[in-house]
């Protein structure tokens, strides 16, 4: 169905070779992302894109900025455990599934709206519909190289359900707190694979992904839902207070510019603020199953009514 992304083990990590045609080594990348995955909750693909596609993906990100909200700036907090969070009363955030939004650091913005960075800094993220509202990250999210991934993990049917460019600018990009993408995105059975593709080198210091080895094999630990309380001031509410994970189980996950990081919806994973005076930019979406298996109405992210979440193939 696809042309073959061969692989091989680079030090407990894959890389992917182009151009070939589909041979038995395609057996060696499914058991490769398979065992690593079911083992550690993550896997790590070498050169997944090339040096001209991080420079393009780079360039258009950086140019973000230029179209972000000149009045009434989103922040973003992503450490909101108490359901306090703007995004947790704003329907700018809710109702992205099918747009481009833009979410400013809490450190970028002033009391009154104004920005005090640079602009070309002050965004936390911009998201939830990258993949099919820029054509640059829809080449990048319905390549075949992704499709090939999604192929040899088992996707039956695996449709994207969101997108997102991620900045982590030097000295104010915020840390990510210890966290499953299955709080935010839940399916039953669980099915959501996380695509995470540094653009610049990602280094302990600019906040490099951490993760708890083997923590996906503990269940979901808490889910962030839509509020069943329409009058309640919080569209979107936690359902259980957020656990505590010593830090001293987590390993750090440095990764080269192009590289691809895959990651289980239940395994524990963070990032550390960005101290450094290089900025970690980064494009991630999340795939999921379609075929038996549910997507909770209770997720923070629904599709629109007239544009379901966009489906990468259908096998025979």
């Amino acid at each position: 169905m696809f042309k073959l992304i061969s692989c091989c083990s680079a030090r407990g990590r894959i890389v992917l070779e182009t151009n070939t045609l589909r041979t038995n080594s395609s057996n060696t990348m499914r058991n490769l992302l398979i065992d690593q995955i079911r083992e550690d909750g993550f896997a790590i693909i070498d050169d997944f894109l090339t040096p001209d596609e991080v420079r393009e993906l780079l360039k258009v990100g950086q140019n973000l900025h230029q179209d972000a909200p000149k009045e009434e700036r989103k922040i973003f907090n992503a450490n909101s455990g108490d359901g306090k969070s703007a995004q947790s009363r704003e329907q700018y955030f809710l109702e992205s599934a099918d747009k481009v939004r833009y979410f400013f650091e809490e450190g970028a913005v002033g009391e009154n709206g104004e920005l005090l960075v640079d602009p070309s800094i002050a965004l936390n993220k911009v998201g939830h519909a990258l993949h099919t509202e820029h054509p640059a990250f829809g080449a990048v999210t319905f390549s075949n190289r992704v499709k090939e991934v999604c192929w040899q993990l088992g996707f039956r049917r695996p449709a994207v359900a969101q997108s997102m460019y991620i900045f982590k600018n030097p000295g104010i990009g915020g840390e990510v707190k210890s966290h499953q993408d299955a709080t935010y995105l839940y399916t039953e059975p669980s099915t959501t694979i996380g695509f995470w593709i540094p653009l610049e080198d990602a280094t302990l210091q600019n906040g490099c992904l951490h993760f708890i080895k083997g923590s996906h094999k503990s269940g979901v630990h808490r889910r962030w839902l839509r509020n069943p309380d329409k009058n309640a001031d919080e569209l979107l509410i936690y359902d259980r207070p957020a656990p505590l994970y010593p830090q001293s189980n987590f390993v750090a996950a440095p990764v080269k510019a192009g590289s691809c990081v895959l990651i289980h919806s239940q395994v524990v994973h963070r990032s550390d603020a960005n101290k450094s005076d290089r900025s970690r930019h980064a494009y991630t979406f999340h795939v999921i199953e379609t075929e038996d298996c549910e997507y909770s109405k209770e997720n923070w992210l629904q599709p629109a009514e007239d544009r379901p979440f966009p489906v990468l193939y259908e096998r025979d």
